[in-house]
């Protein structure tokens, strides 16, 4: 069980200086910048070509995998990956994999046109998808094995450097994108977009020269007890056989950490904390995925989007999770996600202010600068949370599982964003409203077994 103590700020403040924390905010980074091509870069690409806002919003289901990558989180912790694992190790092997079909899938963009492939393009998407799901698996497990098991502080910490890393990857990439595409549209490039894409690819390139910077720490230990759970599954079937051994592997990988999870909290808390992690950030999801459409539809052009919603979001949500470390590691991880989730509700109130007034940059920022607030606060808080729950023992697949049933929620149900808001009529206003109202179930079920989770974090 991971211990969190209040302390001093200065002190607190000073865990981040660790150079492990920045080795984390490489790796949330990675994590992070490749939903600038499959969110907002892809999303503005089929705005600016024509398609409906139900369209878009539809194409969001690729968001999907992210929530089953649980499914082979086992293998990617099991199986290796001829000679880059051996030269590069089984984490970073595993990445630097997944880099490379990302880095192909936009090459493969910037030979598509949207209208006459979308159904192709979409596919790419998905692909691209599929291998950030896969790197993100690994991802958490290498920066939670950068920190020993016993560092309490150090752990959450890393929790508010992996969210700043993800931030980073995830809004500075964005404004790279945006600044690209408005240049190149500007100078009379047609295919502009699919330049941007060629460039982009650039960033990955250095990510992974960086990636090599990051030890990676040999585990004897977990491979010998993987392999003794599979031997005492073999010998409870009885016959030795290729069966058994293909049933044995599969019930140590998978069947273990889940039977783990609800044995170490009861099935009545586990579930309830399966339906929080599920609800939490559905609101947030509708917002987001629909954001850009809405900066679009009311006025605001690429480089103002780059600039509010990008530029002075990444600094703002920078900021605010380092802050919102230091408030999980002080007030504790039940208040912080409480606190969140209020957040999140009145920030989204914000929008229906700025849907139903006339077009005004300073109301654009103040929205923009309190949604980044109320994303970097819960954010890190989330991942404190499912931190805090993971057995040490099958920490990379619990994590995925946490990770996939809160990315579920925000995905499978934020797909219909776009047809909730030709639903309503395009009425914006109205539609923010019903994203604030959305955080509430899932409050109501932390409500319920906040007394009964086994935190340590007075």
């Amino acid at each position: 069980m991971i211990e969190i103590k209040k302390q001093s700020f200065s002190k607190t403040f000073s865990v981040y200086f660790d150079k492990r924390m920045f080795k984390i905010l490489l790796l949330g980074a990675i994590s992070g910048f490749p939903w600038v091509l499959i969110g907002s870069s892809l999303t503005l690409w089929l705005k600016e070509e024509g398609l409906s806002r139900s369209t878009i919003g539809w194409a969001g289901l690729i968001f999907a995998v992210y929530a089953f990558n649980y499914l082979w989180a086992p293998l990617v912790d099991r199986l290796r990956i001829p000679y880059l694992t051996k030269k590069l190790g089984h984490r970073r092997g595993w990445i630097v994999l997944m880099q490379i079909i990302i880095l192909a899938s936009l090459l493969t963009w910037s030979l598509i046109n949207p209208t006459e492939n979308l159904t192709l393009l979409i596919t790419v998407g998905l692909i691209i998808a599929i291998a950030s799901a896969t790197q993100d698996i690994t991802v958490d497990a290498l920066r939670i094995e950068q920190i020993n098991e016993n560092e309490s502080k150090s752990m959450a910490a890393g929790a508010a450097m992996v969210v700043v890393g993800w931030w980073s990857g995830y809004k500075l990439g964005g404004v790279i994108a945006l600044f690209t595409a408005q240049h190149l549209q500007n100078i009379g490039v047609v295919n502009y977009w699919q330049i941007t894409f060629l460039i982009l690819g650039i960033i990955v390139i250095l990510m992974n020269i960086g990636l090599m910077f990051v030890h990676e720490t040999l585990s004897i230990e977990k491979h010998l007890k993987q392999k003794e759970t599979d031997r005492l599954i073999k010998n409870r079937l009885g016959s030795k056989n290729i069966i058994t051994t293909f049933v044995a592997y599969l019930g140590g990988t998978l069947g273990g950490p889940i039977i783990s999870f609800f044995k170490k909290n009861g099935f009545s808390i586990a579930l309830g904390v399966l339906c929080f992690v599920f609800l939490f950030k559905i609101g947030e999801a509708f917002l987001g995925r629909m954001s850009i459409v809405f900066y679009k539809e009311i006025g605001f052009s690429k480089g103002d989007i780059a600039i509010y919603s990008k530029t002075l979001g990444w600094i703002t949500t920078v900021i605010f999770t380092l802050l919102g470390g230091l408030f999980v590691i002080r007030s504790g991880v039940l208040k912080a996600m409480f606190l969140a989730g209020i957040l999140m509700a009145a920030t989204n109130l914000l929008f229906t202010l700025l849907a139903w007034s006339e077009r005004s940059e300073l109301l654009f920022a103040i929205a923009v600068i309190f949604d980044d607030i109320a994303a970097a606060f819960a954010t890190v808080a989330f991942v404190a949370f499912i931190s805090l729950l993971v057995d040490r023992t099958y920490t990379a697949t619990q994590y995925a599982l946490l990770a996939s049933i809160g990315t579920a929620g925000r995905t499978t149900l934020a797909s219909s964003s776009g047809a909730l808001v030709d639903w309503l009529n395009g009425d914006w206003g109205i539609f923010f409203i019903i994203t604030a109202i959305m955080v509430i179930p899932s409050l109501i079920c932390l409500f319920f077994i906040k007394d009964k989770l086994r935190f340590h974090d007075e």
